[in-house]
């Protein structure tokens, strides 16, 4: 572990100013990352589908009473507060496009929400691999003026702090972007996993809705 913290230390001296400018992009793409994985992961389920399987009953039979309070305990479930949404517009008589359109508010809210922060581990990974890049020019610009200006004792320990340079900036930007990119797409994918889950639990929900709708406003005329 000594050996390990020793040798960062020494390619952190070796790799100039450069190396200091990744830091905080690796420490941002860390921080989005770790809470990203928890939102995704730990706090959102595939399971959406089964959630919204609770509602179909209470639909059918016109009792959106029942269904809303259901919904209500089960607000922890984005498909929940969909269904809310849309049981709330059936109740108001509201048309087939408003059920809907009220539904896809609450979806592009939660659409937002899966999404959030994601989208900035890509532009990081390319920030760590530029900026190690520039690690490498920087680097190399050090070694020719070396050669071309230092004399002869000297162009050896100049050309070799020049390279050393160059190559720690490289492999510290690689380190940084690496993990960043292949996390975006880890990411990404279960975003889209999760979003479709969520749609196809509220298509299945509006069909419900939309298809009992006139038994539905009937009752609720009745009432009235």
């Amino acid at each position: 572990m000594t050996s390990f913290i020793q040798s960062i230390s020494e390619a952190f001296s070796h790799g100039g100013l450069l190396m200091w400018a990744i830091i905080p992009v690796q420490i941002v793409s860390l921080a989005i990352i770790a809470e990203r994985v928890i939102a995704l992961y730990f706090r959102r389920d595939l399971n959406q589908k089964k959630v919204v399987q609770i509602f179909e009953e209470d639909i059918r039979k016109g009792k959106l009473d029942l269904m809303m309070e259901k919904a209500k305990r089960a607000e922890s479930q984005p498909i929940a507060v969909v269904a809310l949404a849309g049981a709330q517009a059936t109740r108001d008589l509201a048309g087939k496009d408003e059920v809907q359109l009220r539904m896809d508010e609450v979806l592009l809210e939660e659409q937002t929400r899966l999404e959030k922060r994601t989208g900035f581990l890509a532009m990081l990974g390319n920030v760590a691999t530029l900026l190690g890049l520039l690690g490498t020019i920087t680097g190399m610009i050090k070694s020719f003026a070396a050669v071309g200006t230092a004399n002869a004792t000297e162009k050896a320990a100049l050309l070799a702090s020049g390279i050393s340079e160059a190559m720690n900036a490289t492999a510290y930007g690689l380190v940084v972007a690496v993990p960043a990119l292949v996390m975006y797409a880890v990411l990404q994918n279960r975003t889209n996993q999760l979003s479709d889950d969520l749609n196809k639990a509220a298509l299945k929900l509006f069909i419900w809705l939309t298809y009992n709708f006139e038994t539905v406003s009937g009752s609720k005329r009745k009432s009235m």
